[in-house]
């Protein structure tokens, strides 16, 4: 057997081994959008070994364990760790079995890793503080350039359920506030798939004035939203400030002041609204209803 491909090019390898021989538990194929996400995973572990100088051939359970150090591993909860290990363990057994390790870090990992039992209640805005809010993200005289832009950040994320990175990655082809109805078209990227998320009705009046005005700001490229000076994308944490600081003008306060609380509350307008968990789902390109799931839980019947 030519193992070759697995030290030349490992990003290759492994797409071809994933397309051709891994499975689950099961020991059925993995699904296409369970591939992708698959190999974003992989070259995420990739890369943090090139960045340890070390190769898929010789790292050890220390690499594994300071994958959760980085700064995108600080975040990964139980769950995302657990997929993690998993991916990890099927891969070393295969590069075992054909001759490019002599050993399986991922296993005794595995072993004494668990899946959580009880994950923790989703944050979101009650819907007096989701109406403040709502309020709060309208188009007000006296706004200067820097203001006007937080309030269309934060409508964009209540008012459409996208994540960081897409808020990052959207460009002013892709809103579309005077349409019939108001919509945001949201690129295929990573498992997801691209998709249109209709605007709720009270983002649309201060995209609609943002979209106006962000031809005449001097920025390079078409990012909607950007930074000023050099028309790069906005940094996390800067979309991070602008969402704390939003929730703290309405005096909300919360274990979670990032983002992420704005795309549970728009989940779970969406569910009290009595659209289907299936749906809301699609339209957050979610793969699966566990989080509308989540969030469900957390409505209590009339």
């Amino acid at each position: 057997m030519d193992t070759s491909l697995w030290h030349t090019n490992p990003s290759a390898a492994y797409a071809d081994w994933q397309l051709r021989e891994a499975s689950g538990a099961d020991r059925r194929p993995f699904s296409a959008r369970s591939i992708v996400q698959h190999r974003a995973m992989f070259e995420h572990f990739r890369r943090h070994l090139l960045e340890r100088g070390t190769t898929l051939a010789s790292f050890g359970p220390e690499h594994i364990a300071a994958l959760w150090h980085t700064p995108a591993g600080a975040h990964h909860g139980v769950a995302t760790r657990m997929r993690y290990l998993k991916l990890l363990d099927r891969l070393c057994r295969h590069l075992v079995a054909i001759g490019v390790r002599q050993s399986n870090p991922a296993a005794p990992l595995v072993g004494e890793a668990h899946w959580p039992e009880d994950e923790p209640t989703p944050i979101y805005l009650p819907e007096t503080a989701d109406a403040r809010l709502q309020a709060w993200a309208q188009p007000t005289p006296g706004d200067d350039l820097a203001q006007r832009r937080s309030r269309a950040v934060v409508a964009l994320f209540l008012g459409t359920g996208i994540t960081v990175a897409e808020m990052r990655a959207a460009v002013t082809g892709d809103l579309h506030p005077a349409a019939n109805p108001p919509y945001l078209r949201v690129p295929a990227h990573g498992a997801r798939d691209t998709r249109t998320v209709h605007l709720e009705s009270f983002c649309v009046p201060i995209l609609a004035a943002w979209q106006e005005r962000r031809p005449a700001l001097p920025i390079a490229g078409n990012l909607i939203f950007s930074l000023q000076t050099n028309g790069q994308a906005m940094t996390v944490k800067t979309l991070g400030v602008i969402v704390r600081a939003a929730l703290e003008a309405i005096d909300f306060s919360a274990a979670d002041m990032s983002p992420r609380i704005l795309r549970n509350t728009f989940c779970r307008r969406q569910l009290l609204a009595g659209q289907d968990r299936q749906a809301v789902s699609e339209r957050m390109g979610l793969t699966s209803t566990r989080t509308c799931d989540r969030i469900a839980a957390t409505i209590r019947p009339a």
